[in-house]
C-alpha cells in the first residue's frame, strides 16, 4: 500500500463500465469532492471487458444519477489493464464474477486489496451491486441506494487508514 502521504486511490469495477461502476465512481468522487478530500482520495472507474470502451455512461444511470444530484456526463468507460494493479490501492468489484476476473489477473505482487464494493455496506442484506442493464428503470436507482451506502462506508474506512 501507499505512504499514508500519497494519495489513496481507489477503483471500481464492472462488467462493462457503463452502469454500476461508473455510478460508484460518480457517487464516490461527489462524496469525496463535497468533504474537500480530492487531494487524498482519487477515484476511477472500469470494466473487466471491453465491449463499451470510449462510450458514456448508459443514458438510464445518467438519468438516475442527474435525478439524485450526480453527474455522470463526463465519464467514459474503459477496460481494466495491467496498470491498474501498480495504480489503484483498492480494486471494488460489484459482483463476485468481476471479483473473480480481478483476483485471477492480479500479479502476483500486487498489495492492494480487492473485494466487493458492498463489504462496506455490511449492514445491507446484499452483498453484490445488481446489474440493472436488462431491467427496469428501478434497478438503476437501487444501484444508486446501494452505492450511497456502501460510499460512506468506505470513505469511513479510508479515512481511519489514510
Amino acid at each position: 500500500m501507499r505512504e499514508s502521504a500519497a494519495p489513496q486511490r481507489v477503483l471500481f469495477v464492472c462488467l462493462g463500465n457503463i452502469c454500476r461502476s461508473p455510478t460508484a465512481e460518480g457517487v464516490f468522487r461527489k462524496l469525496v469532492a463535497d468533504r474537500g478530500l480530492e487531494h487524498r482520495i482519487h477515484v476511477d472507474s472500469c470494466g473487466t471487458t471491453n465491449w463499451h470502451r470510449g462510450k458514456p455512461p448508459d443514458p438510464r444511470s445518467v438519468a438516475a444519477a442527474r435525478r439524485c444530484g450526480y453527474d455522470l456526463e463526463r465519464l467514459r468507460a474503459r477496460q481494466l489493464c495491467w496498470e491498474d494493479y501498480y495504480t489503484f490501492d483498492y480494486m471494488l468489484a460489484m459482483d463476485e464474477a468481476n471479483l473473480e476476473v480481478l483476483r485471477r489477473e492480479a500479479p502476483l505482487d500486487y498489495a492492494g486489496h480487492t473485494g466487493l464494493f458492498l463489504d462496506f455496506a455490511p449492514d445491507l442484506p446484499e452483498r453484490e451491486v445488481p446489474d440493472p442493464y436488462y431491467g427496469e428503470g428501478d434497478g438503476f436507482l437501487r444501484v444508486l441506494e446501494l452505492v450511497e451506502v456502501a460510499s460512506e462506508g468506505l470513505l469511513a474506512e479510508l479515512l481511519r487508514h489514510g
